[in-house]
Parts: structure tokens; C-alpha cells; sequence
């Protein structure tokens, strides 16, 4: 049995040619799109995580709280919760995922407010304020400072921050 010579007529060559170009276009197309599609899984997962940790954290502050109301039954109100808000990050192309962890930076270095009296904040917010702003936050060998918005001292904690790179 002999297998024709399908190699040396053009219209075949034309065929294999593309079939070859074809499967190397829809190879990258397809890294292209599992890959995005990766990006948004990391973007959620990261997310996730730090709401968790976050729910962890006032999980054990009220929880603490709630010992310490039973013993005092005439506590003045607390912090519950921290929450932070980078605005305009899109003008120095902060991706999603840095924000996320500059969020969570911030977080750390304001976290042994949760459960403090809300007067106590409320008497040295500059303090809270100058704390924020002259600290340096380095993500990715980049040093981001922020310089606070709004500052919003009830039982959640709402700091509103604009971020500036290193000069």
C-alpha cells in the first residue's frame, strides 16, 4: 500500500501551514485567558484572606469585650472593627492585589486599637494620624506613604487614606 504525496502539492502545504499557525495562535490565546482568569482567582483568594483575618481579629476583640462588659456592666463604647480605604490609587496604577496589602499593612500597624475606648482614640487621633503618615509601607521594593482623608473614630474605625510613592 502506498500513502500519497499529499507533502508536495501546494493546497496541502497551504493546509498544514495554517493548521501549524492556527494551533500556535490558540495556544497563546489560551494562556492568555487561563492566566487572566488566574489573576481574578488570586485577586478573590487574596480578598478572602484578608476578611478572614480581619473577622478573626474582631472576632477576638469582641469576644474579649463581651468578657470584660460582663465584670463591668457600665463600660464606655470600643472599637469593634477596623476598616481602610485607599481612594485614587488608579492615578499611580496601584494594581488590586498591592492595595489589598497595603490595606492589610495598615491594618497591622492600627490593630491594637481594636477594643480600646472610643474617648481614648477620639484624644489622640494626631497621634493615630502622624502614626499613618510617617510610616513608610514597602511593597515589592516600592515604599508607599499615605497621607489620611477622613478619619472616622466610632465603633468602626473608618480610615480614608491617599497613597504617594517614596520621592
Amino acid at each position: 500500500m502506498h500513502i500519497p504525496p499529499y507533502h508536495r502539492n501546494s493546497t496541502w502545504q497551504r493546509f498544514f501551514v495554517g493548521a501549524f499557525f492556527g494551533s500556535i495562535i490558540s495556544y497563546f490565546i489560551l494562556i492568555y485567558m487561563y492566566g487572566t482568569m488566574y489573576e481574578e482567582r488570586l485577586t478573590e483568594n487574596m480578598e478572602l484572606a484578608s476578611e478572614l483575618r480581619e473577622l478573626k481579629i474582631q472576632n477576638e476583640a469582641l469576644l474579649k469585650d463581651k468578657e470584660d462588659l460582663d465584670e463591668k456592666s457600665q463600660e464606655p463604647l470600643s472599637v469593634s472593627s477596623i476598616s481602610i480605604t485607599i481612594h485614587e490609587g488608579e492615578q499611580l496604577k496601584i494594581d488590586r492585589l498591592i492595595e489589598i496589602q497595603l490595606e492589610e499593612l495598615i491594618i497591622e500597624e492600627v490593630n491594637h486599637l481594636v477594643g480600646q475606648e472610643i474617648e481614648v482614640i477620639n484624644k489622640s487621633d494626631q497621634l493615630l494620624i502622624s502614626a499613618i503618615e510617617n510610616k513608610g509601607f514597602t511593597i515589592e521594593d516600592v515604599t508607599y506613604y499615605f497621607e489620611i482623608n477622613k478619619l472616622y473614630i466610632s465603633p468602626e474605625l473608618k480610615i480614608s487614606v491617599i497613597p504617594k510613592l517614596s520621592s
